[in-house]
């Protein structure tokens, strides 16, 4: 007799009785019941991961002995760089704070941007963008192409540098100023060698040759423009004759020549 053939329809039919009766069961329980057992298994599993990845971060943090520091420098000093990082290191390999690291570098004179990478196994990199010299500030600072003033003090600016001046404060201001209108004079056959702003608010512009442009205080931007379309043509030519341009007209402008006063273009009233 195949005893399997006799029993097996039973067997089955019991196995569906079991799970019909498990499903049942989870049914009545109350839910708060099962949702601490899932939370109590969650709990289980999260502090085993802490436990495990604190142990590697153990294992992983020796200390740092290494500082590679990486760059095109013309300015700044590779000991500079890593004498920083050693000096405010706080951590190991893996809990060294180097986003601190990092401003901390890019505080020295010259640095304009400082990337940091931990380097397997005890090493941390620093890769380092040197500031660009855009323009002279004043007697001995030096501002950036975002019109930032980044380094005072220095004794021996670059002389080919346009020179911009004006109030405490006032870098950005000023810097804006210039970037605005040098390419428009390029256009022209003019180049920019200053531009300033005294205390009161006006606005002076110097090109090279020596001819000084004063737009004052008032409609800057429509004088600009006016200077740009109108006495541009006439000063280009010209510019070993003439002292200075006057902008400060309602609806035109003045010429002082080097050798005369006589010539001047002049229209309106002046309004400083």
């Amino acid at each position: 007799m195949d005893v399997g053939a006799l029993f097996g329809p039973f067997d089955r039919w019991l196995k569906r009785r079991a799970r019909q009766r498990a499903r049942r069961a989870v049914q009545e329980t109350p839910s708060s019941t099962i949702n601490w057992a899932r939370w109590g298994l969650h709990g289980a599993i999260v502090t085993l991961a802490f436990a495990v990845i604190g142990g590697l971060v153990m294992a992983m943090d020796r200390p740092v002995q290494h500082v590679f520091v990486e760059g095109t420098f013309q300015r700044v000093r590779a000991g500079d760089v890593e004498r920083v990082v050693r000096r405010n290191l706080t951590g190991g390999f893996v809990t060294s704070n180097l986003r601190s690291l990092r401003t901390q570098v890019e505080s020295l004179a010259w640095v304009d941007r400082a990337r940091l990478q931990r380097r397997w196994p005890n090493g941390v990199v620093v890769s380092i963008t040197e500031q660009v010299a855009a323009a002279r500030w004043d007697a001995d600072g030096l501002l950036n192409a975002r019109g930032e003033l980044f380094v005072v003090g220095v004794q021996h600016p670059p002389p080919e540098l346009p020179l911009l001046a004006g109030p405490v404060g006032s870098e950005w201001q000023v810097a804006q100023r210039f970037f605005s209108i040098q390419s428009r004079l390029a256009e022209r056959g003019l180049r920019v060698a200053a531009v300033r702003l005294d205390a009161r608010g006006a606005w002076e512009l110097e090109l090279v040759g020596g001819v000084v442009v004063r737009f004052g205080r008032r409609q800057v931007d429509e004088r600009i423009q006016r200077f740009l379309d109108v006495a541009a043509g006439v000063v280009q030519p010209r510019t070993a004759e003439i002292a200075y341009v006057d902008m400060r007209y309602s609806n035109g402008f003045s010429i002082g020549w080097r050798t005369r006063d006589a010539g001047a273009t002049k229209d309106g009233q002046a309004d400083v």
